[in-house]
């Protein structure tokens, strides 16, 4: 192996370590904001809304789509659409996480607002609980990795697999409380290679829930 290669791989593989301890990182910083996440989107009535902007945004649709594999309802909400109008969709009985590293998007908090103002909570997901975003949001749950999982601390790399992190714990914590079985899952999940298994996987364990309701099987 030439220099400039073993230079390449040594490089890769440090990325690749530094973001794997700061997706590490967050389960330390899971705490009681978790716990009321938990209960606060387990009352929702009508669908979660998750929404962000730039890699934020990708992280969101992400976190939306695996919240409703798992069996809570939950739509990716383009915070700049919504200002142009999508926003008629979130009304009373819903529920908004914004995700924002900064919490200094003009167009999240603008659209938080808003949503407040129609009776909606607010989930904020940010490294700055002082931030905008953090201030107003009606429950801020703080999820910073450091800004060295990010090149320069500028390029959300790192950050927003964390941030991704905690939404998975989010969904599969709430797919136990619900007791949401894998029939559920494969039956909203027909096509690929998931939509070809004969044989379930084990259930999960049940968590006894003091705060989320369960919902009605499909």
């Amino acid at each position: 192996m030439t220099t400039s290669a073993a230079a390449t791989l040594q490089t890769a593989r440090d990325i690749v370590r530094r973001e794997g301890q700061g997706v590490a990182d967050v389960a330390d910083q899971l705490d009681e904001s978790f716990v009321a996440a938990v209960e606060l989107v387990g009352r929702v009535t009508g669908k979660v809304f998750v929404t962000g902007s730039g890699t934020s945004g990708a992280v969101a649709r992400r976190m939306a789509h695996l919240l409703s594999v798992c069996g809570t309802p939950a739509v990716f909400l383009p915070g700049m659409d919504a200002l142009h109008g999508t926003m008629g969709a979130v009304v009373s009985g819903d529920l908004l996480i914004t995700i924002s590293r900064g919490g200094e998007s003009d167009e999240l908090n603008d659209l938080s607002r808003r949503v407040q103002q129609r009776g909606v909570p607010v989930i904020a997901l940010t490294a700055s609980p002082t931030s905008t975003l953090g201030t107003l949001a009606d429950l801020t749950a703080v999820v910073d990795a450091g800004p060295e999982v990010d090149p320069g601390g500028v390029i959300a790399m790192g950050s927003t697999l964390a941030t991704a992190a905690w939404g998975d714990a989010l969904a599969a914590v709430l797919m136990q409380i619900r007791g949401y079985g894998w029939e559920q899952v494969l039956f909203t999940h027909p096509a690929g290679a998931v939509g070809r298994i004969e044989q379930l996987p084990d259930a999960l364990p049940s968590l006894a829930s003091d705060g989320a309701e369960r919902r009605p099987e499909a």
